[in-house]
């Protein structure tokens, strides 16, 4: 089984990378989505109808799948022997910030929920804001995962 774990090293990565990059576009565009939707879009109209129908279908076709297949290949890249050193102190910082921007993709989720519903009730400088926010945690991911500093 160790052996095979090392052989696949490459596949898990090419998964990883391919996987996260699709989830961190739609964690950028979905709030900006949220923008221009809270902003310019009247409630019950053909435009908001289109808006949440755009949202939904980033939200479940592209960053759902893409969220669970980042987890899968990640602990499969995790549990190769050699790759990670849980001894040391970055890969848990990595690990929170990854867990922080789940949490980030499951209010997004709530979000486009209260859209559908009709009930949002945020502004677009609200989303704006949090849009910020997966920002900063992918500097701090890419940074532990390339730097190892701690």
């Amino acid at each position: 089984m160790y052996d095979l774990f090392i052989f696949l090293y490459p596949w898990y990565l090419v998964g990883h990378i391919i996987s996260v990059v699709a989830w961190m576009a739609g964690i950028f565009y979905l709030p900006r989505l949220f923008v221009y939707h809270s902003e310019e879009v009247s409630k019950n109209s053909n435009t908001d109808r289109l808006f949440v129908k755009m949202e939904d279908r980033l939200l479940n076709v592209i960053m759902v799948p893409a969220m669970i297949s980042s987890w899968f290949f990640g602990v499969c890249l995790s549990i190769v022997p050699g790759v990670v050193d849980w001894a040391v102190f970055w890969p848990w910082i990595k690990l929170c910030s990854v867990l922080l921007l789940t949490i980030f993709h499951f209010w997004l989720s709530k979000q486009q929920v209260l859209f559908k519903k009709g009930q949002n009730k945020l502004s677009g400088r609200t989303y704006r804001i949090m849009n910020e926010v997966p920002t900063v945690l992918l500097i701090i991911i890419v940074t532990m995962v390339v730097v190892q500093p701690i």
